[in-house]
């Protein structure tokens, strides 16, 4: 298991990142990149992904994983990435934090 990225204090802003989806309810991931894009081009600080935003309880856990990876890929280190791993159940919260763990980002 790769080491988790060190705990560093944040700073500045972490806005959370929509989730857009296609008019048939599919992921748009091309649309995924668009906005983390556009959020570090604005001049963020962070973002915070996954978040308990109105979309986190439309995704499967595999649409979870897709976007954690995605992300994660996409944003390539420009700026801090925060996963939100919350869950009604600590089974599932625990999973995607060892998920998120493993990626190598703080939950």
């Amino acid at each position: 298991m790769p080491a988790a990225a060190p705990a560093m204090p944040d700073t500045g802003i972490h806005p959370i990142a929509p989730t857009p989806f296609t008019e048939a309810g599919d992921l748009d991931l091309d649309g995924m990149k668009r906005v983390l894009d556009c959020m570090i081009d604005q001049g963020v600080d962070g973002i915070c992904i996954l978040a308990n935003y109105s979309e986190q309880f439309l995704l499967s856990d595999a649409e979870r994983d897709t976007l954690l990876d995605l992300c994660l890929t996409h944003v390539a280190g420009r700026v801090p990435v925060i996963v939100t791993t919350s869950h009604f159940s600590t089974r599932l919260a625990a999973a995607r934090s060892k998920r998120a763990a493993e990626a190598g980002r703080r939950c």
